[in-house]
């Protein structure tokens, strides 16, 4: 499959927002809106299986008219975002349109989950969106999942279709704006230039990391407080944490790049070189040619998951496109 299979035009971006950092904040300075087309929205309380306790909340999008022979849509936010980050909430309404069913999920420890985990979301944590699909009825996942992440979800998603290989619930794969070389995004985050998105987003992640429910020690309570930077975070907190021995062994493990060779259903990709937050120079260390499955739309513009264009936002018509072309090759109308 290639984008010419599929369709998709050249993303061209919007005036006037010219540039990956207006391409990044237009979301935050213009507050917009989403519309809906009529479905329901039904809450889910999902467990995962580590015996810890907690539970995912999410929320089960179905529209009025569903459409035959599709699959379940999973969404994953990214950092400091929930099910009804704007992202998330745009993509499901054309997803309903199209008739599919749509699950905006809520990471460990984000949104409505928070109260209810004890532990807290990572990029890396793909075995929480298979005990998610797991909690699932047979009846929404009959036909498979295509998990859709968006950012540090996108990370976690490409790690799950990488663990999974050939065969799983999970049939197809989306990622927009992957950190999927973690520890290269945490130094990218530390530069001077990037100073505002790294403190807006940082003091959003360390108050929902101590929000209550959140099971801390004292020490880590501390140095979570004491976290001036994602490169600090990760090494005082993230690492220790998750019972890793240093920052770098928690990347390792965890970033998407070392597991996209494993990725062997239909994924599309989706990243823009002029992100001021994910260095492109990650994407470019991966020889994608060697993942056939894999198709990357790698964009000159549209900043962090903005891709704001002249039609729309560019990558929700790139996830309608994918989704369209896997049908017609799957034989569903």
């Amino acid at each position: 499959m290639t984008l010419d299979d599929i369709g998709l035009p050249p993303f061209r971006p919007r005036p006037p927002w010219l540039g990956g950092h207006l391409q990044t904040v237009r979301n935050a300075l213009m507050k917009p809106a989403v519309q809906r087309p009529p479905a329901s929205e039904t809450p889910l309380r999902l467990p995962v299986s580590d015996g810890t306790g907690d539970i995912l909340h999410a929320v089960l999008d179905q529209p009025v008219d569903a459409g035959e022979g599709l699959p379940l849509v999973l969404l994953a936010h990214g950092i400091a975002g929930s099910a009804e980050s704007y992202y998330m909430r745009a993509t499901a309404a054309r997803l309903l349109g199209l008739g599919y069913r749509v699950l905006r999920l809520n990471l460990r420890g984000a949104g409505p989950s928070r109260i209810d985990c004890g532990r807290h979301y990572h990029a890396g944590r793909s075995q929480d969106l298979r005990d998610a699909i797991d909690g699932l009825s047979p009846e929404l996942t009959a036909l498979g999942i295509v998990a859709i992440g968006f950012s540090l979800g996108a990370n976690t998603v490409l790690k799950l279709a990488g663990e999974q290989g050939a065969k799983g619930p999970v049939i197809a794969v989306v990622s927009i704006c992957a950190p999927i070389d973690l520890g290269a995004t945490t130094r990218t985050m530390n530069r001077r230039g990037n100073r505002f998105y790294q403190s807006y987003l940082l003091k959003a992640f360390k108050a929902e990391y101590v929000a209550p429910g959140a099971l801390l020690s004292d020490p880590l309570r501390t140095a979570v407080e004491a976290a001036r930077s994602f490169v600090e975070f990760d090494r005082t907190v993230t690492a220790p944490r998750n019972n890793y021995p240093t920052p770098e062994a928690f990347h390792a493990a965890n970033s998407a790049r070392h597991f996209v060779s494993g990725i062997r259903v239909p994924a599309l990709v989706i990243a823009a070189k002029d992100d001021p937050i994910i260095p492109f120079s990650s994407y470019r260390a991966v020889e994608w040619s060697k993942s056939p499955s894999i198709l990357p739309a790698f964009t000159r513009g549209g900043g962090h998951v903005g891709h704001h264009g002249r039609d729309g936002i560019w990558y929700v018509d790139a996830i309608e496109k994918f989704l369209t072309a896997l049908a017609g090759r799957d034989g569903h109308n």
